[in-house]
């Protein structure tokens, strides 16, 4: 096989042309961005392929994406390609290297581009498992959140509020009279607060402490009229209420979450097969337009 000889121009010269790869990158995800737009606005994409969804991307959104990235990788790789500085001297399989080098250069800054000027477009396709996450740690004890509310005061709304009303409901024999009250002082706000601490607190630790049963019977008993065993199995019944409120809460948002994953892992899928098929056309699109480039012949006009 017979060695090619460089020359001095030829060593010296860098091997990237970075104009050329920056130009094709600009081009690039101009042309994404301007494509994105305008399947969102014929509704050819159900989703943004560079923000988050519940729900999993569909047909129309897949084929959109691929075609972004054919349609704006080609071009930005092909520019890339067509732009660069000849090299004189230099083996074919080197050029070759070179131009597809330039495509994928082009096609990776392209796509660094997009994700920063789309406002992380990153972090939007994988944080549908992490907010899912936090939703269901939030929803693991929604009656701790509504007991710190119900220390505020004021005319916030309690959602223990109803299991409190439902506690201090009047004993029917007990509904055409005044019912006993043990401690007047206390008003019936403050007790509704108190209960709604005891409960909460209940369904945090997933039991209610025996004291505080026997404290709310008591409690229950001085509002209702009822008797101490009445009350007390009126607390249990509340309690069992609130408690399936609770797990019916949880067993929803642990859906939520699980279903936020599976869509978020069905999406980043399919952009990472896009992405993938906009490296190569990229890079094949480079060495087409190096090839051009290199075969670009002058036209010289003759003066007859």
């Amino acid at each position: 096989m017979q060695a090619t000889q460089l020359s001095a121009s030829d060593l010296n010269n860098p091997g990237v042309s970075w104009g050329a790869v920056l130009a094709g990158a600009a081009a690039a995800a101009a042309l994404s961005f301007i494509l994105l737009i305008l399947g969102v606005g014929l509704g050819l994409s159900s989703v943004s392929p560079w923000s988050f969804n519940a729900t999993a991307i569909g047909v129309s959104t897949i084929a959109w994406l691929a075609f972004m990235q054919l349609a704006a990788s080609g071009i930005g790789g092909y520019m890339a390609g067509r732009l660069r500085v000849k090299w004189s001297s230099i083996h074919t399989d080197e050029v070759h290297f070179r131009d597809t080098a330039h495509g994928l250069l082009a096609w990776a800054v392209a796509t660094l581009i997009t994700v920063a000027v789309l406002a992380g477009g990153t972090r939007a396709v994988l944080s549908g498992a992490i907010d899912a996450g936090s939703g269901v740690a939030a929803a693991v004890s929604p009656a701790a959140a509504a007991g710190a509310k119900a220390g505020e005061g004021g005319g916030s709304v309690n959602p223990l509020d109803y299991f409190s009303d439902m506690l201090l409901r009047a004993a029917p024999a007990a509904a055409t009279g005044t019912p006993a009250m043990a401690n007047p002082g206390v008003t019936l706000a403050d007790q509704r607060v108190e209960i709604g601490k005891i409960v909460a607190t209940g369904l945090s630790t997933g039991s209610l402490a025996a004291d505080d049963r026997a404290y709310l019977g008591q409690v229950v008993a001085s509002r209702t009229g009822l008797t101490q065993a009445e009350a007390e199995a009126r607390v249990d019944a509340v309690y069992g209420r609130a408690a399936k409120a609770a797990a019916d809460a949880k067993a929803k948002a642990q859906q939520a979450a699980d279903t936020a994953r599976k869509a978020g892992a069905h999406t980043a899928l399919w952009m990472f097969v896009a992405l993938l098929l906009g490296a190569f056309v990229a890079s094949l699109a480079a060495t087409f337009g190096g090839r051009q480039r290199d075969h670009e012949r002058v036209l010289r006009h003759v003066t007859i």
